[in-house]
């Protein structure tokens, strides 16, 4: 074939970079489920930088990491994005984000963006004393709950930690038959799909 004959390739256009890269910052529990609705979106130039999920047991520790990742990566990117509720944080999440001129997603938790927050709320004023699963916790369980809070050596514990719990909900973010039977408490039982909820649709907000 003659060189007049040949096709040449599709060019791809080149992929963003700096000012034209959005970071979004995600708490560790977040990780799988950011990647998912990055790929969902179609979005190239997303990133992700997680802060270990163990900060839970630590909130007060929360605000300033975040606020660290920010000033790592600041220099890189045009845009960061916060996929974090308060989580306890008491207003701290919301005040350094103020300051560093950083959006998060809206909501306390994420219980409360993957299910909705109007849906959320009315499931905790139904019954107050509800434990809440997500994917992240169900996958995590035996370390995070069972192992994590001694009750594997110490199942005498179960009572102390759960006595005040009448309901378990797990908000699931994939329909998984084996994460669902990683739950072993004696609680009254609810499985809701959610899908990725307000996660995804915050992610789209990148575009």
């Amino acid at each position: 074939m003659s060189p007049a004959a040949t096709t040449s390739a599709p060019q791809l256009p080149p992929e963003p970079v700096g000012e034209a890269r959005t970071l979004l910052i995600a708490c560790g529990a977040l990780a799988r489920e950011t990647l998912a609705a990055i790929d969902a979106s179609g979005l190239t130039h997303l990133d992700i930088a997680c802060i270990s999920a163990l900060l839970h047991n630590r909130p007060e520790r929360i605000a300033e990491a975040v606020r660290a990742k920010i000033h790592e990566h600041r220099a890189s990117y045009g845009r960061i994005l916060v996929l974090y509720g308060d989580c306890g944080t008491g207003g701290e999440l919301d005040r350094v984000l103020a300051e560093e001129g950083v959006e998060r997603i809206a909501g306390p938790h994420c219980y409360s963006f993957y299910a909705g927050e109007s849906v959320f709320n009315a499931l905790a004023d139904a019954e107050p004393g509800t434990f809440y699963l997500t994917d992240f916790l169900a996958r995590q369980f035996d370390t995070l709950v069972i192992e994590g809070l001694g009750i594997d050596r110490h199942p005498e514990l179960l009572p102390m930690y759960f006595g005040n719990y009448r309901r378990l909900i797990y908000l699931a973010q994939t329909e998984d038959a084996e994460l669902q039977a990683a739950v072993r408490l004696d609680l009254a039982y609810e499985y809701r799909f959610t899908g990725l909820g307000g996660l995804a649709d915050f992610v789209r907000t990148a575009a």
